[in-house]
């Protein structure tokens, strides 16, 4: 291994340090509520919360898509992940939303995990940039998250 300045190791940045923390307070949280139907309604209101936190451009986005992924997939339950809004089934993150400014990117993005079913052949994309929510957009993503619960 080279000791170039190029190649140091300069660890997490701010911003992984900092969503790290925030889904250490989750998990803490999440273990302290009381029962299922509790845990549910009490993440469903930290995801509000922490959209009404976002900036303007990240917040109108996340508000169409909590929206658009609740009407089109009531069986994905909203919770937060590593401090993003995020939709799970059966504990299992299936799809989340990353605003723009949590990383310090140019554009929010709309990632799968594993569980979401979008498989297409040998390769398939799990994350889609989001610049704006046309109608169009609004409809990609109502069938993609169908597509995943299904």
């Amino acid at each position: 291994m080279s000791n170039t300045a190029d190649s140091a190791y300069e660890g997490f940045s701010a911003e992984e340090r900092a969503a790290m923390k925030d889904h250490a307070q989750e998990m803490k949280k999440a273990s302290r509520r009381g029962s299922k139907a509790d845990k549910a309604a009490e993440a469903a209101r930290d995801v509000l919360a922490k959209i009404a936190e976002m900036g303007n451009s990240d917040r109108v986005m996340a508000e169409r898509v909590h929206a658009v992924i609740t009407a089109n997939a009531p069986t994905l339950a909203p919770k937060l992940w590593y401090g993003m809004p995020a939709y799970a089934l059966d504990g299992k993150i299936v799809c989340h939303f990353q605003p723009a400014e949590k990383f310090k990117t140019r554009y929010a993005t709309l990632g799968f995990s594993d569980p979401a079913t979008l498989d297409e052949g040998p390769m398939w994309a799990v994350a889609f940039a989001l610049t704006e929510l046309t109608p169009e957009v609004e409809a990609r993503i109502a069938e993609l998250v169908k597509k995943a619960v299904s």
